[in-house]
């Protein structure tokens, strides 16, 4: 995984990430991984989200990546494009965007907000899209055009619902991969 030197700033989603999925065990097996502390989990506001993302790369040993999970893969994108101070971005190697939800979608939460209109402007470090071809919160042509517009690498890992704890990924040692892949 990520060298000791090197920090992960783990970023759920909506509701954060429980037991069972796979950014909790990441943080269970490894001392450098540490979770951005939003908060509110149930009604995010994204100019909210940004700033703790924020001061937490802020805080953060450089480089750091990012391993998302949904909304955290909307406030990443917010956050590089309209939030991030030159220095907060240079510190990110790279990020791993897990789950991307689409804001006009049917089952987007409705306690979030200011995540409409997603910024679709190139991120200035490297960056891995994953997608499920069966995300209730995030279609395929979504995730491939924030893909395309962010200038990231897109997966596709078939149908496994919101790539979450219920997708049975335990460990997930392919999205490890990916992660180590851009340090």
């Amino acid at each position: 995984m990520a060298s000791e030197q090197q920090s992960v700033i783990v970023l759920p989603g909506y509701m954060n990430s429980g037991e069972g999925h796979w950014q909790t065990r990441w943080e269970a097996r490894y001392p450098n991984f540490v979770r951005v502390a939003m908060h509110d989990w149930d009604h995010p506001v994204c100019e909210a989200w940004c700033d703790t993302l924020d001061a937490t790369v802020a805080a953060s040993k450089a480089p750091v990546l990012l391993a998302a999970h949904s909304l955290g893969c909307l406030t990443i994108a917010f956050w590089a494009a309209r939030h991030a101070s030159d220095g907060g971005l240079a510190k990110v190697a790279g990020a791993l965007l897990v789950a991307v939800p689409d804001p006009a979608g049917p089952e987007f939460p409705p306690d979030a907000s200011g995540f409409g209109a997603v910024p679709l402007v190139r991120l200035p470090f490297k960056s891995i899209v994953v997608a499920s071809t069966d995300d209730p919160y995030g279609g395929v042509p979504f995730s491939q055009a924030c893909a395309a517009a962010w200038g990231s690498r897109w997966e596709n890992i078939g149908p496994r619902g919101h790539i979450n704890a219920e997708s049975g990924l335990g460990d997930w040692e392919v999205g490890q991969r990916w992660l180590a892949s851009m340090a």
